[in-house]
């Protein structure tokens, strides 16, 4: 069977992520390119040296050139600070390399374009990591959507919070430095609206209110010193999708007690959809007419008819989990790479839902509408 070398440059919550996702793809989908572990980055040698050893990579190192430049990797995924995106990615393509990026691409919407200009032009695959997309039960969403299942789309409501900066004790981190972009708007808003898109479509114009709630944090772990803090813990936006209807996006990181608060219900004239990430086994589905003394929404459970949950479990009702999600993104990531589907998460995508959360940081700015460029 085919292979291909795997590079990962970061080994934090994301690259183990990615380091059991490109692990686990080959039993899920035997079909697949099979990865081949070459090697793995951190700033810290003796971190990648135990990531490796962890993880099954041949080797680590801590210099992230090396593995780039190295001709036996063939992917690279990048799991660092957004700032150091670009830098990376635009090795590994200049390399010759398939970029596989976590998200936020890049810190403003012309690094984006950058990036993506960058890939298209020397024919490199890529991929950014929406991964919340590859659930089964959002495949089944968008294609009831686009079938009109619910009829014609009245609205879109959705949200993504977290409490991970509840605490106005958490030291001041890189997500907070505005030179890696935006707050909570680029961190978790990126996820919700890359869902509003992927169900509803483009989002057209924007009316954004972006909070700071907590105005300063610890400069370091233990510091009595505070360091201001400059982008927004809270993001509201109102929306207008380019299929004529409107809705509601809203993100925070000092949500407290929600963990995994990714939710959204799409409106229609004929019925709603409903999903929330803390139960993301399961999808709610309403339909107008049916008798008034049995109405309500319907729990659709997610099973191997729900295609490729049957790749990880044969039983419905036993559920997948976080990695699954980011295992199904491997899988499609090397599908897209051999030529066999077309990509839905590429640097385009993440290109097109920066503009968006650019626009929000404008029109909050300016307090007005904004069209999306």
């Amino acid at each position: 069977m085919r292979e291909i070398g795997v590079g990962v440059i970061g080994t934090g919550f994301m690259g183990k992520s990615h380091a059991f996702a490109y692990r686990a793809v080959g039993g899920a989908f035997p079909e697949c390119i099979r990865p081949r572990l070459v090697a793995i980055a951190d700033a810290d040698a003796d971190v990648a040296r135990r990531a490796a050893d962890q993880y099954g990579f041949a080797r680590g190192t801590a210099d992230w050139r090396t593995l780039v430049a190295d001709p036996a990797i063939g992917i690279v995924s990048i799991t660092t600070p957004n700032a150091l995106h670009k830098e990376m990615a635009l090795a590994a393509i200049a390399a010759g390399k398939h970029v596989h990026c976590e998200k936020p691409l890049a810190p403003g919407v012309a690094d984006a374009k950058l990036l993506t200009e960058a890939a298209e032009s020397a024919g490199i695959r890529t991929q950014v990591g929406f991964n919340y997309i590859k659930n089964p039960l959002l495949n089944l969403a968008r294609e009831m959507i686009a079938a009109g299942e619910i009829g014609d789309v009245t609205g879109f409501r959705g949200l993504h919070a977290e409490d991970y900066m509840a605490d106005p004790e958490v030291p001041y981190t890189w997500r907070l430095d505005p030179r890696g972009g935006a707050g909570v708007i680029a961190d978790l808003g990126s996820h919700i609206i890359g869902i509003a898109r992927f169900l509803v479509g483009p989002i057209d114009e924007v009316f954004a209110d972006l909070e700071t709630a907590i105005g300063s944090r610890p400069a370091a772990p233990g510091a009595t010193e505070r360091r201001a803090v400059e982008v927004d813990d809270v993001a509201r936006m109102l929306v207008r999708f380019r299929r004529g209807c409107r809705g509601s996006i809203e993100a925070s990181w000092i949500a407290s007690g929600r963990k995994m608060q990714l939710a959204f219900e799409v409106t229609g004239s004929r019925g709603s959809i409903a999903f929330t990430q803390e139960r993301f086994n399961e999808l709610q589905l309403y339909r107008a007419g049916s008798d008034p003394r049995q109405a309500g929404f319907v729990r659709i459970e997610a099973g191997p008819q729900h295609a490729p949950y049957g790749n990880f479990c044969v039983a419905a009702g036993h559920q997948l989990g976080f990695n699954d999600m980011k295992t199904i993104e491997v899988a499609d990531f090397l599908k897209v790479i051999a030529g066999e589907r077309l990509q839905v998460a590429d640097f385009r995508e993440a290109w097109e839902i920066q503009k968006v959360v650019d626009a929000a940081i404008r029109s909050s700015g300016e307090r007005r509408w904004l069209t999306i460029a």
